[in-house]
């Protein structure tokens, strides 16, 4: 799997993100595990095309010492079909910003 990572999250700085993205994207439901909903303005043709399996996402994995983003945008209603790819580079470039955004805002230090 593609990811982009921030590791050696110190445990005061996890509470922080962990507060964070609970109060913004919602609580984490297994393993903190959250779903960052990606801009309808960065989705595909394919993306767009198909209505039914909006809205959709990429993975944003918080554990003790770090948090892995998924380089995969997804949609939450099937594992499988063709709007489901990896981020091409306006959207990696987006999800890059935002988790970078979130440690600015957070005032931490990676």
């Amino acid at each position: 799997m593609k990811q982009y990572v921030i590791d050696e999250i110190r445990p005061q700085d996890f509470e922080k993100v962990k507060d964070y993205m609970d109060e913004t994207y919602g609580r984490a439901g297994m393993d903190g595990l959250y779903w960052v909903p990606v801009e309808d303005a960065l989705l595909s043709g394919v993306q767009r095309a198909h209505h039914a399996c909006a809205p959709f996402f990429m993975a944003f994995e918080l554990g003790p010492d770090r948090l892995a983003a998924e380089l995969l945008v997804r949609t939450r209603s099937r594992v499988r079909c063709d709007c489901i790819h990896y981020a091409d580079e306006r959207q990696r470039n987006w999800l890059v910003r935002t988790v970078d955004a979130i440690f600015e805002k957070l005032e931490i230090i990676t």
